[in-house]
C-alpha cells in the first residue's frame, strides 16, 4: 500500500502564485489542503486542482499553520508556500522518501530566487528546511511571524531542491514588507521587548555590513546591493513599529 501524503498551504491573495506551486505538487500528493483568507480568487485556483479549501481569518503564521496541519487526515504532511515549487526531481524523491522509512520528517532545500533571479549569497543562498513531516508528530512553534516547523523523532534531508520566486518585483516585496514587519513588531512588543533609538542606529550599518560584505551580498550584483538594503530597512522599520507600540502604552 502506498504511503499517503498531503500538500498543506495557508494563502491570503495569492491568486497569481498558486497554480504553479499545486501544479509542482499534485502528481505526488493524495490530497490538497488550503486554508485561506482571501479577497481575491485564490480559493477557486485552489479547487480547480481538487483542493480541500478551509476559509479561516489569519491568526499569524503559527496559529494559522497549525490550524492548517490540523486539517491533514494522512501519514505524511508535506508544508509549501504558494511562491515555492517543487521540481520535478524533488517531487520524485519525496514520493520516495516516505517509503518505509524510520525517519518522523525531511528537510529540503529551498533555492531563493529574487526580482526573477536565482541568490547565491547576502543570506539567501540555499536553505535546509524541515517541510516533509508524519503528522501527528509534528507542529509549528513561533510567534505571529517567523514561525519554525517542529516534528518529534529523527530527521533526514533530501538531496533535490525546491524553488523560492518570493519577490518577483518590488512592489511586491513592499506589500509584504509592510505586513511582516508589523506582525514581527507586534511579536517583540508581545514579548516585552524594547530596544532604544541609539541601538537602532548601531544596528542598522552593521546589518548592511553583514549581508553585503559579509555575507558576500556584492557578488550578486544590483540584486544582492538591493536585497542588503532592503533587509536593512525591514530592521528599522521593524524597530521603529516596536517604538510607537511601546510609546502607546506608555501613554495609556
Amino acid at each position: 500500500m502506498t504511503t499517503k501524503i498531503t500538500l498543506f498551504l495557508i494563502t491570503r491573495n495569492e491568486a497569481d502564485k498558486l497554480a504553479k506551486c499545486l501544479n509542482s505538487a499534485k502528481d505526488i500528493v493524495d490530497e490538497i489542503v488550503v486554508v485561506d483568507d482571501s479577497q481575491d480568487n485564490t480559493a477557486q485556483i485552489a479547487q480547480q486542482f481538487g483542493a480541500r479549501v478551509v476559509t479561516h481569518p489569519f491568526e499569524g503564521f503559527t496559529a494559522q499553520k497549525n490550524f492548517a496541519l490540523r486539517q491533514v487526515k494522512t501519514e505524511w504532511a508535506l508544508s509549501l508556500d504558494a511562491d515555492e515549487v517543487l521540481t520535478p526531481q524533488l517531487a520524485q524523491e519525496i514520493r520516495q522518501a516516505v517509503e518505509n522509512t524510520p525517519f518522523d520528517g525531511f528537510e529540503l532545500t529551498r533555492v531563493n530566487c529574487f526580482l526573477g533571479q536565482r541568490m547565491q549569497h547576502g543570506g539567501l543562498k540555499e536553505e535546509h528546511i524541515l517541510r516533509l513531516v508524519r503528522t501527528q508528530k509534528a507542529q509549528y512553534e513561533g510567534g505571529l511571524v517567523h514561525e519554525k516547523f517542529c516534528v518529534q523523532g529523527q530527521t533526514a534531508r533530501l538531496k533535490n531542491v525546491f524553488m523560492h520566486y518570493s519577490y518577483n518585483d518590488i512592489e511586491t516585496y513592499f506589500e509584504k514588507f509592510n505586513k511582516y514587519t508589523t506582525l514581527a513588531a507586534q511579536t517583540l512588543h508581545q514579548n516585552g521587548r524594547k530596544r532604544c533609538f541609539a541601538a537602532v542606529l548601531c544596528i542598522i550599518p552593521l546589518e548592511f555590513l553583514r549581508r553585503y560584505v559579509l555575507k558576500l551580498g556584492f557578488l550578486d550584483g544590483i540584486r544582492g546591493f538591493i536585497w542588503a538594503s532592503f533587509s536593512t530597512f525591514y530592521i528599522f522599520v521593524k524597530y521603529m513599529k516596536l517604538w510607537l507600540l511601546n510609546t502607546r502604552d506608555a501613554k495609556k
